[in-house]
């Protein structure tokens, strides 16, 4: 591992691996596919020092997200730095143009940059952006009638660069003029900042970019002669009259330049990138157009495996390490979030497409923390309304033959062209639009995928195990032991627990049919082979600990369905285990004759109609230190194994809820305020809202579920504070502890510092 670069006071050069030394961000693998090109940087080599840059390049997700999470070690400053130096001449042509580009939102240091974003982030926030969704959906409307008859086009000509250029102006309140001077302006901005021109082209460069300069100047006089202009560059201009210390003059200018690119460029690449990889998968291409509920999840998982923002950069302003490696002062970073969106530790499978993938919303494409995009919640709405409109009137597209290239540079990255071809004879008609997208990230219902019964089996009176498989013979996505799929049929929405083989193509639930319910068991109860149900996930809220000394195993009725896959695992890693089954009667008792086949010697059954009721108190008491208890089964059962763990510190208890309960105590209520400690805010979360209503309103991304302190998807880390917990996920032990909380249901007492 290398500790030390040319950086050393003692002028020490740093040892360099052939790979890194080999490493170069301007051409190659790397604009092909720069997460492919760092794949052995992944598992080798998570921080390297790359001669022909003179960076340190951070390539893994962890990595990647604690540099985001701290702008004051880790500086936004040489974000706009020319990553391929000026010569003199062009650094002269720059000074003929009065060129002064400044400190913008992107390479602001803290306090500055915080007081300003404060100040600046009303009109972004998802409530505001709502008014720009018409005017998004006119103008795609517009281009795809301009070439629909022509049966081929170049999607990037004819509408994914002028779309998000004419929003972005729209939403600064540019006037919309010379948008062909602007893309040219704006290329060469890139290209002067990222990339690595020659000696010649560096010259021409200064020229487009001090013309740039000036005519953003020019555009910035206009809008300050208009007091009640609307768009956020007028906000910016009044708050500079208001707040002179906080929003400058120089910001202004800087800004308006910066943010013309900023806002248009890389949604234009994302949209490019979007559609040429849901048409190369095709599966994918061909689910939105069925299911248009699809397309926020497609946004985010296209985002995550082809991002338009590829890197970015940070500067050390005193000594750390990073992943294992010593940086010194001064050390710059080439962060490359495309690398780290597909770093297998976070995202399961990370090399496959998979618009159904339920983190897709974790991907770092637009940051994270208090430099986290702004606009990121703009451009979602312009990708998801321009697959919409695609995938509804071309549902028939294809990619045309061609040669993708990319403008050579670090940081941003879409294809110059996209060249597709369709049939016109076979155009539908236009149709009405399909849906209408919620601002901000996907909500996890929205993510669900069609599955086909392919069996129904009884296994005891009232209890079925349904069979599923994926309509086209497709592998479903692997499973862990303890996860859970939710099914959607008729209305109804239940969660049930996997319980076949994970190494089997098709999924398998046992679902029992409760009288007294509302009604969902009865719906599946009366599923026949070849029905055709909605499924979200796998999701593993209740994951098995493989590395625990020992296992006690727990169940009770229907809870057997976890606790059997957790069973079968167990006996497969030659874990040592033992497992009780709870139940009111040997002959409902479901599974139980394959428990005692394939786990003889490893089952106790506790069937009241045969033996005495299960000593819970006294499998505790006998319970080796470091056991790890996993239990499921009715509420009374949960809560005495809580009860009784409480005073076994050296025991683990893990458990899962068949519900949520009633909302009684929601009714007592107290307002609260919240610190996020990564994005510089506190927010005020009044008595009638949840906290999660309130995190998504600023738009702050959380991904949630049932939003009944269930399923355990809204979790956040707690840094300091008391929590309120209303939940049925953490143990007695983790809501002592206070470090994570729901944020569907449980609240805080006062003011709560939480890691988002």
């Amino acid at each position: 591992m290398t500790t030390g670069c040319p950086a050393h006071a003692d002028g020490a050069a740093c040892p360099v691996s052939d790979r890194a030394r080999a490493f170069d961000p301007f051409t190659g693998a790397y604009q092909i596919d720069p997460a492919a090109a760092l794949a052995w940087s992944r598992a080798e080599e998570p921080v390297f020092y790359s001669p022909e840059t003179g960076y340190w390049v951070v390539s893994c997700y962890a990595d990647v997200k604690a540099v985001f999470r701290d702008p004051l070690l880790f500086s936004p400053c040489n974000v706009l730095e020319k990553i391929t130096p000026f010569p003199d001449e062009a650094m002269a042509v720059l000074a003929s143009y009065g060129y002064a580009m400044n400190r913008t939102l992107v390479n602001e240091d803290e306090p500055a940059h915080t007081e300003r974003r404060r100040v600046l982030m009303a009109h972004f926030l998802p409530a505001n952006i709502e008014a720009h969704r018409d005017r998004v959906r006119v103008l795609t409307r517009e281009k795809v009638d301009a070439f629909i008859a022509k049966g081929r086009a170049d999607l990037v000509e004819e509408m994914l660069w002028e779309i998000p250029l004419t929003v972005a102006l729209h939403f600064l309140g540019v006037p919309e003029s010379d948008m062909a001077r602007l893309r040219e302006f704006s290329m060469a901005h890139t290209v002067n900042t990222w990339g690595r021109p020659s000696r010649e082209d560096q010259i021409a460069l200064a020229h487009e970019v001090g013309r740039f300069w000036q005519f953003a100047g020019e555009v910035l006089n206009r809008m300050r002669a208009e007091p009640h202009g609307q768009g956020w560059m007028h906000e910016a201009i009044r708050q500079n009259a208001l707040h002179p210390d906080i929003v400058t003059d120089s910001y202004l200018h800087s800004m308006m330049m910066a943010i013309i690119v900023a806002a248009h460029e890389t949604t234009a690449h994302a949209a490019a990138n979007a559609i040429k990889l849901l048409l190369t998968d095709g599966a994918g291409w061909r689910a939105i157009c069925e299911d248009a509920a699809l397309i926020p999840n497609a946004v985010e998982e296209c985002l995550r495996y082809a991002g338009s923002v590829v890197a970015w950069r940070r500067q050390l302003t005193s000594p750390a390490t990073v992943g294992g490696t010593d940086l010194p002062a001064g050390a710059k970073l080439l962060i490359v979030m495309a690398s780290a969106n597909h770093d297998e530790r976070q995202f399961q499978n990370a090399d496959s497409f998979d618009i159904y993938r339920d983190n897709a919303t974790d991907h770092l494409t637009f940051g994270y923390g208090a430099h986290q995009c702004m606009g990121k919640n703009l451009a979602r709405l312009e990708l998801r309304i321009i697959l919409e409109e695609l995938s509804r009137r071309l549902p028939h597209l294809r990619l045309a033959e061609q040669e993708f290239t990319y403008l050579p540079n670090t940081s941003f990255r879409g294809p110059d062209h996209l060249w597709v071809e369709w049939d016109v004879a076979a155009n539908p008609a236009e149709g009405a639009e399909r849906a209408r997208f919620e601002i901000g990230a996907p909500r996890r219902k929205d993510i669900a995928r069609s599955v086909v019964v392919t069996a129904v089996q009884t296994e005891v009176e009232g209890v079925i195990s349904l069979h599923l498989a994926d309509p086209q013979g497709r592998p479903l996505p692997r499973w862990t032991a303890g996860a859970h799929v939710d099914l959607e049929l008729d209305g109804f929405d239940r969660s049930y627990s996997l319980c076949g083989d994970p190494d089997e193509p098709g999924y398998t639930v046992s679902i029992l049919r409760e009288e007294a319910g509302r009604g969902g068991s009865r719906r599946f109860h009366a599923v026949t082979p070849g029905t055709v149900l909605r499924l979200r996930g796998p999701r593993n809220h209740f994951p098995l600990d493989e590395a625990a000394p020992a296992h006690l195993l727990i169940a009770g009725g229907i809870g057997i369905t976890p606790i059997l896959a957790m069973a079968d695992r167990l006996k497969r890693i030659g874990a040592r285990y033992h497992l009780h089954y709870l139940g009111a009667a040997e002959a409902r008792m479901a599974h139980l004759a394959r428990l005692s086949r394939d786990h003889a010697g490893q089952v106790t059954a506790h069937p009241r109609d045969r033996v005495p009721r299960a000593d819970l108190a006294a499998l505790v008491a006998a319970a080796a230190p470091g056991t790890r208890i996993s239990a499921c089964g009715p509420a009374r059962m949960l809560e005495a194994l809580q009860s009784l763990t409480a005073t076994r510190p050296d025991l683990v208890l893990a458990i899962e809820h068949f519900s949520a309960g009633d909302d009684t105590d929601l009714a007592d209520n107290r307002p609260f305020e919240v610190e996020l400690a990564d994005s510089g805010f506190t927010l005020p979360v009044p008595a009638d809202r949840t906290l999660l209503q309130v995190l998504r309103a600023a738009g702050i991304d959380i991904a949630s579920d049932c939003e009944e302190g269930l399923c355990g998807s809204c979790e956040v880390a707690v840094l300091d504070g008391t929590v309120d917990h209303r939940d049925k996920v953490l143990s007695i032990a983790e809501r002592a502890a206070g470090t994570r909380m729901m944020c569907c249901r449980s609240r805080g007492e006062g003011r709560l510092k939480l890691a988002l």
